[in-house]
C-alpha cells in the first residue's frame, strides 16, 4: 500500500515540477491562459474550426472564441462537452507546454502507465483482501 501511495505522490510531484506556467502579479498560476492555449492546440490537431467545434459541443461560436482568447472561463460541464467534441480527455486542457513535446509526452505516458498498473494492482489486492473476506463470512 505504501509503495502505491508513494508512486501516486511521485506522479503528482512530477506533474508539479515540470510545469513552467507564467505567473501573474499575485503569483497565481494562469490556468485560464493554459486552458485557452490547449483548447486551440486540441482544436487545431482535430483540424476543425471554431464554428464546427461550437456546433459539436452545443456551444456558440462566440463563446469558443472568447474562451480561446481568454475572455471567458468554462464550467466543468463545458469542459466535458469540449472534451467529447474534440475526442480528448479533460486533463489534456491543463497540460503544460513541456508535456506537449515528444519527450514530455513520452515521459508523461510512462508515468501514467506505471501509475495505472500500480493502481490496478492495489485495487486487486484490496478486493482480494477485503471483499473475499466478506463473501466468505
Amino acid at each position: 500500500m505504501r509503495r502505491h501511495v508513494c508512486r501516486l505522490w511521485l506522479f503528482v510531484d512530477y506533474l508539479s515540477a515540470i510545469d513552467n506556467y507564467k505567473m501573474n502579479e499575485n503569483n497565481a498560476i494562469n490556468i485560464q491562459a493554459l486552458f485557452s492555449k490547449n483548447l486551440k492546440r486540441l482544436r487545431s490537431a482535430a483540424n476543425i474550426s471554431q464554428l464546427t467545434l461550437a456546433c459539436q459541443a452545443g456551444l456558440t461560436h462566440n463563446f469558443i472564441n472568447d474562451i480561446e482568447n481568454g475572455k471567458k472561463w468554462v464550467s466543468a460541464k463545458t469542459i466535458g462537452k469540449l472534451a467529447i467534441a474534440l475526442q480528448a480527455e479533460p486533463y489534456q486542457f491543463f497540460l503544460s507546454e513541456s508535456l506537449w513535446s515528444d519527450q514530455g509526452a513520452e515521459i508523461f505516458s510512462t508515468y501514467l502507465n506505471d501509475f495505472s498498473r500500480s493502481f490496478e494492482k492495489m485495487v486487486k489486492e484490496y478486493r482480494q483482501r477485503y471483499i473475499t473476506k466478506d463473501i466468505d463470512e
